[in-house]
């Protein structure tokens, strides 16, 4: 019975918090060992000894599932964000998705719970004069049960304390993000402090369109064997070094709530005096929109409500959503022909948010009815049949999404005042494995794929003279908005030029990343 939840805990833990674990479960087990008569006391002994295993067991298995998918322990950041932003019904999506996964996992629970089951009836029912060794080795294992449980730090470790306080956390999380309206009054406050000026005379405006989960390596554009951005490709030839195509883009983080965080924080979002950009756009002059098809709480609480006008066209929470991104594009039209001299517009895609197969429309998949190039290296390099079937929804999903970028730089450069200033950018907060560097597809903290992203900046200026260097330059997510700022001809005291990838005199520090990344220029 030991040896069952030791295997459990084994898989959920490393280290010395095994043994630890193994400490704090031996007390009820020690019960075993006392001689009971009574069915009915014996019965409930094999209850509660079940009980009692199954909740370390159970422990085991859920950690165990976080570390073989995320690499990620429960009260990681990654973990307690994404619980604390969710819903029933995205939970229940989530299952449908990774149902094989968690069938296996809950599968070898029922096992080794009707094992322990099994197992547990065997407990002594007669007195019987234990030997000298067999009191020795009682006594000390009761003596280190009693220090584990003496222990604050061990005592923490057990699942119930763990559990409780794991869902104490997740109920703090959402309460603090019900107090963003003062976080959000306090930018503002700063950004007027720093009073930021605008350094060039005349209209201007810029669009900033973020997206969800593209990995840069599907797509056409940046030399993906499939035609996943034909348009976007067509761009780059008719604009030339206008459109600047960075080829060594990262993120900083593999999921969105702290992509966008430090997006809008330029990196340092937990700075006590860091700005954000929405609120700096908005103290220089900027008319601020924020557009999303994201429905998200957190998101619209910590960024989207400091724009002047929010407009959210999804409704339905979660992944099984099937609002198309394209749904944005008569607002951006709309926010373009504003009136306004200056003008900022934050567009949120969903890009190839999982699921893949809602991210376009019904039946324009190309590429999941031929063996193609990608197709037949996924066979080669061993990816499941199911691997392989994401793989080519996620192109279909590029596909699609390169009509609705390609359109909002197209109105960009068409829409509105002719003789504006106007600038462009996109990127995604975060990339995505769809069988890469390993044979699964999601989110993806531990391998590169989960951090290669796309970013293109187009100005309609004359081309920068550095344009074939800057589009070689390492770039990361969590500077781009010194970059936007530069976009938006803002300065403020406090500003840091050389993190901004646009400026002569860039400097370039990887970001710190839970992996160790072979080249940041490649």
């Amino acid at each position: 019975m030991t040896g069952i939840a030791g295997l459990f805990i084994v898989l959920g833990h490393d280290g010395r918090r095994v043994l630890q674990l193994l400490a704090l479960l031996l007390p009820l087990l020690a019960w075993l060992a006392w001689p009971l008569r009574n069915p009915a006391v014996r019965g409930l002994r094999r209850i509660a000894v079940w009980l009692w295993v199954m909740v370390f067991a159970l422990d085991g298995a859920a950690r165990a599932y976080l570390l073989d998918a995320y690499q990620a322990a429960p009260d990681g950041a990654l973990v307690l964000g994404a619980v604390a932003n969710s819903n029933v019904r995205e939970t229940s999506e989530y299952l449908s998705m990774h149902w094989r996964t968690v069938a296996l996992w809950c599968a070898a629970s029922i096992v080794g719970g009707a094992c322990v089951w099994r197992l547990a009836r065997h407990g002594r029912r007669e007195p019987q004069r234990p030997s000298r060794g067999a009191i020795v080795l009682l006594t000390l294992t009761l003596l280190v049960c009693a220090a584990a449980y003496a222990s604050k730090p061990w005592r923490r470790l057990h699942p119930l304390a763990f559990w409780t306080n794991w869902a104490q956390s997740i109920q703090t999380l959402r309460a603090s993000w019900a107090d963003e309206e003062r976080e959000r009054q306090a930018a503002l406050a700063r950004a007027r402090v720093a009073a930021p000026s605008i350094t060039r005379d005349g209209p201007s405006t810029v669009v900033l369109v973020i997206t969800d989960s593209i990995n840069r390596d599907n797509m056409a554009l940046y030399g993906y064997r499939r035609a996943t951005t034909p348009r976007l490709v067509a761009h780059q030839a008719q604009q030339g070094d206008r459109m600047l195509v960075l080829r060594n883009a990262w993120s900083a983080d593999a999921s969105t709530l702290p992509a966008l965080r430090n997006m809008f924080g330029f990196g340092r979002p937990e700075s006590a005096d860091t700005q954000h950009l929405l609120a700096l756009a908005r103290a220089a002059g900027y008319k601020v929109w924020w557009m999303s098809n994201h429905d998200d709480i957190a998101i619209e609480q910590q960024h989207a409500r400091l724009a002047d006008v929010v407009d959210f066209v999804n409704r339905t929470p979660g992944r099984a959503s099937a609002s198309l991104d394209g749904e944005l594009l008569d607002c951006v039209q709309e926010a373009l022909e504003d009136p306004a001299e200056r003008k900022f517009i934050v567009v949120h895609l969903l890009g190839a948010h999982p699921h893949y197969s809602l991210r376009f429309p019904t039946g324009h998949n190309p590429f999941d009815d031929q063996v193609d190039a990608v197709e037949a290296g996924l066979i080669e390099e061993g990816r499941s049949a199911w691997v392989r079937r994401f793989r080519h929804e996620y192109d279909a999903a590029l596909l699609y999404h390169d009509f609705v970028v390609s359109e909002t730089l197209q109105l960009t450069r068409t829409v509105g005042n002719s003789g504006a200033n106007r600038a462009w950018m996109y990127l995604s907060d975060h990339g995505q494995e769809v069988g890469h560097g390993t044979d699964r597809a999601g989110h993806s903290p531990s391998t590169e794929s989960g951090y290669r992203i796309p970013a293109v900046v187009w100005r309609n200026d004359q081309p920068l003279p550095m344009a074939k260097e800057i589009m070689q330059r390492p770039f990361r997510a969590d500077w781009v908005g010194w970059t936007v700022a530069d976009l938006l001809n803002i300065r403020w005291d406090g500003q840091q030029p050389g993190r901004n990838v646009l400026a002569p005199d860039y400097r370039w520090e990887p970001p710190a990343l839970p992996l160790k990344v072979r080249s940041f220029t490649e």
